[in-house]
């Protein structure tokens, strides 16, 4: 019973010895318990450290053993005084503890399975408060795509800010135009460039992820604050500089919602077939609006015109 008190079973043994005799001498607690004088002697010692017994000023000695209620305030006081004193140690221990993290830091590991690098991917983005930079570019895997474009939307309701740069491969994906125009309606600044080298996710710019495949297994590098991370935040801003706006984020004169996107895919190299598609114009429509964009802008192709309408601002 007073195990958790610090008492052993033998002291406790001859604790309820005492309570059952009116002040024992030595000799009594011996033949009582059947223990030597000795044994007796180191319980009953321990019994007094503890508060448990005290001794009679009579000779020979007795003992006289301290009222249970009593005797167990006592323990559980000096119980708190442990705990306490083993915090205090405890912040001790932690302050060496960081200070040796700090020393042998490793700004990155590497996440590998499929389940744990989608999980890892999700929560990187959840812990966002501010601000998420994204590199995309195919392959997909069909499982994470949905869960990733919640989150998004999720997020950006919270106030997140997304800017994102996309392979012009992406947009070839099905259903991919369509989910990245909602984004766009919900807040996200999207950037096409043909030749995204890597995907990449970095939140508030302390942390990032860089998932790939390797040997067909799904692996993710995950980094802290690093030059490794400052130079992966510094790839983005120059992709993003030379990506073309996918979407208009202000209405310029004369410009219509079509002809803005028509305007983005030219400038991200899309043909005038693969314009039609996406925008579900006929092909003979998106030639003859591409030319009279062209004109308006001054440019000699569709290529030209895409450029010429981000440097306009009709694209941002």
């Amino acid at each position: 019973m007073l195990g958790p008190f610090g008492v052993t079973e033998s002291e406790e043994q001859l604790y309820r010895v005492l309570l059952t005799l009116a002040e024992p001498s030595l000799a009594e607690l011996a033949a009582a318990t059947g223990c030597g004088a000795s044994g007796v002697t180191r319980r009953l010692r321990a019994l007094e450290e503890k508060g448990l017994v005290t001794r009679t000023p009579a000779r020979p000695v007795r003992y006289r053993p301290t009222a249970p209620d009593l005797a167990f305030e006592i323990l559980a006081l000096d119980r708190h005084k442990e705990i306490d004193r083993a915090r205090l140690a405890a912040g001790e221990l932690t302050v060496l503890w960081e200070a040796a993290a700090r020393a042998r830091a490793v700004p990155l590991q590497v996440v590998v399975g499929q389940d744990s690098n989608t999980q890892r991917y999700l929560q990187t983005q959840l812990a966002a408060t501010r601000e998420v930079l994204t590199l995309d570019r195919p392959p997909y895997l069909e499982e994470g795509v949905e869960p990733q474009y919640r989150v998004q939307l999720d997020l950006m309701a919270r106030g997140v800010h997304y800017r994102t740069v996309y392979d012009r491969l992406s947009l070839e994906e099905p259903g991919q135009y369509e989910r990245l125009r909602v984004l766009a309606e919900h807040g996200e600044r999207a950037r096409v460039v043909d030749g995204v080298p890597l995907k990449m996710l970095i939140t508030d710019r302390s942390s990032g992820l860089v998932p790939f495949v390797l040997a067909g297994q799904r692996q993710s590098v995950v980094l802290d604050r690093s030059p490794l991370l400052d130079g992966l935040v510094a790839l983005f801003e120059a992709l993003w500089e030379r990506g073309t706006p996918l979407w208009s984020t202000r209405k310029a004169g004369g410009l219509d919602a079509s002809d803005e996107q028509m305007l983005g895919f030219a400038a991200a190299g899309y043909t005038d077939e693969s314009i039609a598609r996406r925008t579900g114009l006929s092909k003979r429509t998106v030639e003859r609006r591409m030319r009279h964009l062209m004109d308006v802008l001054g440019a000699r192709t569709r290529f030209q015109a895409g450029i010429q309408a981000g440097r306009r601002g009709f694209l941002e």
